[in-house]
């Protein structure tokens, strides 16, 4: 599924990046520059605008970026159960959800069996796994 990308050449607004922003920084990675980065930056860019662009990067197993885009999908995640659909819609999640199993990569499978696990018991959910990145570091099935 990977895919050659332009090469970086920064955010015209780190805040509010754009889709093809993110993609080419996803592929060519500058270290550098994240500390220049918003703090909290992964939760600014985890909402409904850029969603798809980091399902489709937690998806390419070549992405330099992958464990960056899978942690949003977590936080993004947490984000609509948490707030009971407020935030992002049920629909799209699911179709998410749905889409990460009909791939079969196992990330993927995990990510989506564990959304699931925390769509039945809000109480699973943990901030240091779904919104500090622990789930990712520490792949696992919760539940």
């Amino acid at each position: 599924m990977s895919v050659q990308q332009a090469p970086f050449r920064g955010f015209a607004n780190p805040v509010d990046p754009t889709p093809a922003e993110l993609r080419a920084w996803a592929y060519h990675p500058d270290p550098t520059m994240l500390h220049t980065l918003p703090p909290d930056w992964d939760l600014l860019v985890s909402g409904d605008r850029l969603i798809g662009t980091l399902f489709d990067l937690a998806a390419d197993q070549s992405c330099p970026a992958r464990r960056f885009a899978l942690h949003c999908l977590y936080i993004y995640a947490a984000d609509a159960i948490r707030t009971n659909f407020r935030a992002h819609p049920r629909r799209r999640l699911r179709k998410f959800i749905e889409h990460a199993e009909q791939v079969g990569d196992e990330v993927l499978m995990v990510w989506a069996h564990n959304v699931r696990m925390l769509l039945a018991r809000p109480d699973l959910f943990e901030y240091r796994d779904w919104c500090e990145g622990d789930l990712v570091r520490n792949p696992r099935r919760i539940g």
